[in-house]
Protein backbone atom coordinates (compact mmCIF):
# COMPACT_ATOMS: atom_id res chain seq x y z
CA UNK A 1 0.00 0.00 0.00
CA UNK A 2 1.20 3.39 -0.32
CA UNK A 3 2.30 5.18 2.53
CA UNK A 4 1.34 9.56 3.08
CA UNK A 5 4.66 10.26 1.20
CA UNK A 6 4.16 8.22 -1.89
CA UNK A 7 2.45 8.96 -5.28
CA UNK A 8 0.07 6.80 -7.13
CA UNK A 9 3.36 6.69 -9.46
CA UNK A 10 5.68 4.96 -7.43
CA UNK A 11 3.20 1.41 -7.31
CA UNK A 12 5.28 -1.05 -8.50
CA UNK A 13 4.08 -2.98 -11.79
CA UNK A 14 2.60 -5.99 -10.91
CA UNK A 15 -0.55 -5.89 -8.67
CA UNK A 16 -1.73 -8.79 -6.09
CA UNK A 17 -4.84 -9.99 -7.27
CA UNK A 18 -7.00 -8.72 -3.85
CA UNK A 19 -5.89 -5.33 -4.63
CA UNK A 20 -7.84 -3.73 -7.13
CA UNK A 21 -5.96 -2.06 -10.35
CA UNK A 22 -9.08 0.32 -10.42
CA UNK A 23 -9.33 0.85 -7.22
CA UNK A 24 -9.24 5.02 -7.32
CA UNK A 25 -10.54 5.44 -10.50
CA UNK A 26 -13.67 6.83 -9.43
CA UNK A 27 -12.57 9.56 -7.63
CA UNK A 28 -12.71 13.06 -9.26
CA UNK A 29 -10.27 13.70 -12.17
CA UNK A 30 -10.40 10.22 -13.02
CA UNK A 31 -11.17 8.83 -16.40
CA UNK A 32 -14.80 9.79 -16.24
CA UNK A 33 -13.93 13.62 -16.20
CA UNK A 34 -10.57 12.76 -18.45
CA UNK A 35 -8.38 13.81 -16.16
CA UNK A 36 -4.93 12.59 -15.09
CA UNK A 37 -6.61 9.96 -12.64
CA UNK A 38 -7.94 8.60 -15.98
CA UNK A 39 -4.12 8.58 -17.48
CA UNK A 40 -2.97 6.47 -14.57
CA UNK A 41 -5.90 4.22 -14.64
CA UNK A 42 -5.16 3.07 -18.02
CA UNK A 43 -1.31 3.16 -17.30
CA UNK A 44 -2.39 0.81 -14.63
CA UNK A 45 -4.70 -1.40 -17.05
CA UNK A 46 -1.87 -1.93 -19.26
CA UNK A 47 0.78 -2.71 -17.07
CA UNK A 48 -1.45 -5.33 -15.40
CA UNK A 49 -2.58 -6.88 -18.73
CA UNK A 50 1.50 -6.85 -19.75
CA UNK A 51 2.44 -9.20 -17.34
CA UNK A 52 3.11 -12.75 -18.27
CA UNK A 53 0.49 -14.17 -15.48
CA UNK A 54 -2.13 -11.99 -16.54
CA UNK A 55 -1.60 -13.21 -20.52
CA UNK A 56 -1.61 -16.42 -19.20
CA UNK A 57 -4.67 -16.31 -17.35
CA UNK A 58 -6.68 -14.58 -20.50
CA UNK A 59 -5.54 -17.32 -23.18
CA UNK A 60 -6.57 -19.86 -20.71
CA UNK A 61 -10.08 -18.09 -20.09
CA UNK A 62 -10.16 -18.13 -24.03
CA UNK A 63 -9.66 -21.09 -24.94
CA UNK A 64 -12.30 -22.77 -22.06
CA UNK A 65 -14.50 -20.28 -23.68
CA UNK A 66 -13.65 -21.71 -27.22
CA UNK A 67 -14.32 -25.12 -26.37
CA UNK A 68 -18.10 -24.34 -24.66
CA UNK A 69 -18.33 -22.79 -27.35
CA UNK A 70 -17.53 -25.47 -30.04
CA UNK A 71 -19.16 -28.56 -27.60
CA UNK A 72 -22.46 -26.52 -27.88
CA UNK A 73 -22.55 -26.49 -32.04
CA UNK A 74 -21.23 -29.93 -31.53
CA UNK A 75 -24.33 -30.96 -29.28
CA UNK A 76 -26.59 -28.57 -32.13
CA UNK A 77 -25.03 -30.70 -34.86
CA UNK A 78 -26.19 -33.78 -33.44
CA UNK A 79 -30.65 -32.76 -33.52
CA UNK A 80 -30.11 -31.77 -36.69
CA UNK A 81 -31.12 -34.27 -39.75
CA UNK A 82 -28.56 -34.27 -42.74
CA UNK A 83 -27.43 -36.67 -45.68
CA UNK A 84 -25.07 -37.98 -45.07
CA UNK A 85 -25.96 -38.14 -41.27
CA UNK A 86 -21.85 -37.52 -40.23
CA UNK A 87 -21.75 -34.70 -43.05
CA UNK A 88 -18.87 -31.63 -41.64
CA UNK A 89 -21.06 -28.39 -41.88
CA UNK A 90 -19.44 -25.10 -40.71
CA UNK A 91 -20.91 -23.04 -37.50
CA UNK A 92 -22.89 -21.07 -40.12
CA UNK A 93 -24.65 -24.00 -41.86
CA UNK A 94 -24.91 -25.35 -38.62
CA UNK A 95 -27.14 -22.20 -37.37
CA UNK A 96 -29.17 -21.73 -40.72
CA UNK A 97 -29.86 -25.48 -40.99
CA UNK A 98 -31.48 -25.20 -37.30
CA UNK A 99 -33.35 -22.04 -38.29
CA UNK A 100 -34.79 -23.99 -41.17
CA UNK A 101 -35.16 -26.72 -38.98
CA UNK A 102 -36.99 -25.09 -36.18
CA UNK A 103 -39.41 -23.29 -39.05
CA UNK A 104 -40.12 -26.56 -40.40
CA UNK A 105 -41.23 -28.05 -37.13
CA UNK A 106 -43.55 -25.06 -36.45
CA UNK A 107 -44.59 -25.78 -39.15
CA UNK A 108 -45.71 -29.01 -38.66
CA UNK A 109 -47.37 -28.68 -35.31
CA UNK A 110 -49.33 -25.96 -36.62
CA UNK A 111 -51.23 -28.41 -39.42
Amino acid sequence: MLNSDQTDIDLPPAHSESESVFSDCGRAGGAEEGGVGGALCAQRRRRRRATAKYRTAHATRERIRVEAFNMAFAELRKLLPTLPPDKKLSKIEILRLAICYISYLNHVLDV
